[in-house]
């Protein structure tokens, strides 16, 4: 196991507690998974039953809420079969508790104390119940104009707030200088939050009877699930596990497509966008750190991007609601591609 950058090839020891390249890059980590089958049915139905592919030495700092294994459900929607992973049935209410869980349990690995986050959602509630459970102090830096609802979750789990006057760059910026004398617990710089998110794919390969979908639709912002699943379903294929992946289908709102642009107008930078209000904030990211890595993700699986507007997905919103799906509106839009 070790860190290493896509940037300038340096490689670094998987225990340096380290959450970007000394170039300035952000680091990946290469592991060589296994997936012993006989056992791994066995165990607990959470993520860290596939411990033989997750870098984590010391099975002790495991910070768990026996997160993972959430429901694969099929359902007709649209004149498709299509398999819903409800992800909306964390602890903390998002996906981002498979990134919490594994980066958490490095930083007690490492011995890290103290760490630094910015967001307003999902991400930094998930950060701070994880470090909450573990005792590890946590510093979420938030806009200042942050709606209260999201403010309270974090508040709850006993996270210092700081908010930060300006844009959401802003806040991103004075997290980034905060992280310099602290550890950064970033759901985007760290890679091993991006460890914790592969396990999506590790559990969608079991619950579909070790086999993998021909297709994969999800929303995407700054990449977190995308290119965990893209590292999962890779690493299932690598160790001989199966022997496709998935085509996958990126979708952003049109209301904030950066990446849909560079895809389709063959751009080789990131376009500055003017960015307008959408019911999928999750996702509406007008600078994604890992553009380059999701647009190769995306091209090698054979894959594109696609986008959708307000009112489709405030449609499919409804029409999964009256299905019994209860999800937030960032969750909408990959049905609504269909």
């Amino acid at each position: 196991m070790e860190l290493w950058c896509r940037a300038c090839r340096r490689k670094y020891g998987i225990n340096e507690p380290i959450w970007r390249c000394g170039c300035g890059s952000p680091l990946d980590v290469h592991i060589d998974s296994q997936f012993p089958r006989d056992r791994i049915v066995k165990r607990r139905p959470n993520l860290w039953r596939y411990r033989e592919a997750l870098p984590l030495e010391d099975e002790v700092r495991v910070v768990s809420f026996d997160e993972g294994f959430t429901p694969l459900i099929f359902r007709n929607f649209r004149g498709f079969r299509v398999a819903f992973k409800l992800e909306y049935l964390f602890p903390t209410g998002s996906f981002k508790d498979r990134g919490a869980s594994l980066l958490v349990s490095k930083v007690r690995e490492l011995g890290i104390q103290e760490v630094v986050e910015d967001s307003s959602g999902n991400a930094a509630a998930a950060i701070a119940a994880y470090c909450a459970a573990s005792g590890i102090t946590c510093h979420i830096y938030v806009p200042e104009t942050a709606s209260s609802s999201k403010l309270t979750q974090i508040r709850m789990y006993g996270a210092r707030l700081v908010k930060v006057p300006g844009s959401r760059q802003d806040t991103a910026r004075a997290a980034f200088e905060a992280a310099e004398k602290s550890y950064y617990a970033s759901h985007y710089w760290n890679p091993f939050f991006f460890q914790g998110t592969k396990t999506f794919a590790f559990e969608v390969w079991e619950q579909l009877g070790f086999r993998v979908p021909h297709n994969l639709i999800i929303p995407v912002g700054h990449g977190t699930l995308l290119l965990g699943a893209h590292f999962g379903f890779q690493e299932l294929k690598a160790s001989g596990m199966v022997k496709e992946t998935p085509r996958i289908f990126a979708v952003q709102s049109e209301n904030c497509c950066p990446l849909f642009r560079v895809f389709h107008e063959g751009l080789t930078y990131l376009p500055q966008i003017a960015k307008k209000e959408s019911l999928a904030e999750g996702i509406g990211i007008s600078q994604p750190l890992r553009w380059k890595q999701i647009l190769e993700a995306v091209k090698s699986s054979q894959g594109t991007f696609l986008k959708v507007s307000e009112e489709e997905i405030v449609s499919s919103l409804r029409e999964l609601s009256h299905q019994g799906f209860f999800l937030e509106p960032t969750s909408a839009v990959a049905p609504a591609a269909l």
